[in-house]
């Protein structure tokens, strides 16, 4: 496989984890329960279904992605479930708004650690586009004074395991990483069961948040898994910062909860960014690929 092919897939894949990540918001407003019961399930039926592609992919030896898991599997399991607490408890204690905003510096925490740790110099375009894509979320959420300090940190907090399983995942390419999402979004189901109430829903609820870990947590980290490994950390970053525009967009379209005039226009500059990002590095791989 070429290394423009290669990096397609990496775009492709990366674009796909930001589709599924940001219905999340969708399924929240769709099925009417506490958090902590939607995210138990979420992470329970994501591991299912981690576990069936799995599955289908390995055949009989399927077993084999677990057998072998090191620790760099390890670690991303270790971290992506220290996200997910973070995340929860984050918005306890500051808003979604501060949130969203914080999120947004990932491609800025991803091409620093990718600097120190795998030696990658972002491009020019790259950080350009970046900090577009900062400008229009912050456009969209604004900086109320409804937040936290210690809500802000624990948001940060979050964005920094973030940050940590792309490079993990781009300096070790041939870990186990189905199998890693698989456990962790298992693990993270269980920590939530004793703070909600997941055995009191109904079946309809209940084939609705079937849906939701399948589509948001399974193909998401599944999608995210095989496309980060292929993109610098700071495109990785970028791409997957499509999450916040698309987001309030489902919840428009299905419940039609208008956006204002400021979450269309910073939607548009992330969209824009990441657009401009992509065409230009597919023109600069072509002419590398030509000459």
């Amino acid at each position: 496989m070429n290394a423009r092919h290669d990096y397609q897939l990496g775009v492709l894949f990366v674009t796909l984890s930001a589709v599924a990540w940001s219905l999340a918001g969708y399924f929240t407003r769709l099925i009417p329960l506490d958090s902590f019961t939607l995210l138990a399930w979420r992470g329970i039926f994501g591991a299912i279904g981690l576990l069936v592609m799995i599955v289908l992919m390995r055949g009989r030896h399927w077993w084999h992605d677990f057998a072998r898991m090191g620790r760099p599997e390890c670690t991303y399991i270790a971290i992506t479930v220290a996200g997910m607490i973070l995340f929860i408890t984050s918005l306890g204690h500051t808003s979604v708004a501060h949130g969203a905003v914080i999120y947004a510096t990932i491609p800025f925490l991803a091409a620093f650690l990718g600097w120190i740790f795998l030696g990658e110099i972002p491009g020019r375009v790259a950080v350009m586009a970046s900090l577009c894509a900062l400008g229009g979320v912050v456009l969209m959420v604004g900086f109320g004074s409804d937040g936290g300090l210690f809500g802000d940190f624990l948001a940060f907090g979050m964005t920094s395991c973030m940050a940590v399983s792309i490079i993990l995942m781009r300096r070790n390419p041939g870990m186990s990483a189905l199998s890693s999402a698989c456990i962790s979004g298992l693990i993270s189901g269980l920590l939530c069961w004793p703070l909600g109430n997941p055995l009191d829903v109904g079946n309809i609820q209940l084939a609705q948040m079937a849906l939701f870990g399948i589509i948001n947590s399974s193909m998401g980290l599944a999608c995210f898994a095989i496309g980060s490994r292929r993109l610098p950390a700071i495109e990785t970053a970028l791409i997957g910062s499509l999450d916040a525009p698309l987001a309030p967009l489902w919840v428009w379209l299905a419940f039609n909860e208008r956006p204002g005039v400021n979450t269309l226009i910073g939607g548009g500059i992330v969209f824009a960014a990441v657009v401009f990002h992509i065409v230009l590095s597919q023109r600069r791989q072509k002419a590398v690929t030509v000459s």
